[in-house]
């Protein structure tokens, strides 16, 4: 298991925010109360696409210090894509599986975000 942060960088007032998840809901809680966010903050379904944390980028910066993965801004599609995959539901494995080609075209239009050369 792991954690993830993408380089999202959302307007939030002053904020910028990003996102925190992980594939174990445990996990996330760990890295969550490791680094101060509350989990009264946690996002999902049915008012969010997956579960999630929105963080700022100072907590981004100590998750990544922790041990967080981080993703290019296609870090959550591919996420979501392989939990339908896994739901076994056929229409939802589609839905997956066309996502993930979306992602692969996506990267590898090379795509930088003038941020030192990362990948959007």
């Amino acid at each position: 298991m792991a954690v993830y942060v993408d380089r999202a960088r959302h307007r939030f007032g002053r904020y910028r925010m990003c996102h925190m998840w992980s594939t174990s809901r445990d996990e996330l809680f760990a890295m969550a109360d490791l680094i101060g966010v509350q989990r009264k903050w946690f996002q999902r379904p049915p008012m969010a696409s997956w579960e999630h944390f929105d963080i700022t980028q100072t907590k981004r910066a100590l998750a990544v210090s922790a041990g967080a993965i981080e993703t290019d801004k296609y870090g959550p599609v591919e996420h979501v894509a392989r939990l339908q995959i896994a739901s076994g539901d056929p229409r939802q494995i589609e839905m997956g599986k066309r996502r993930l080609e979306q992602v692969s075209a996506c990267r590898a239009l090379n795509v930088f975000d003038g941020d030192g050369g990362h990948f959007l």
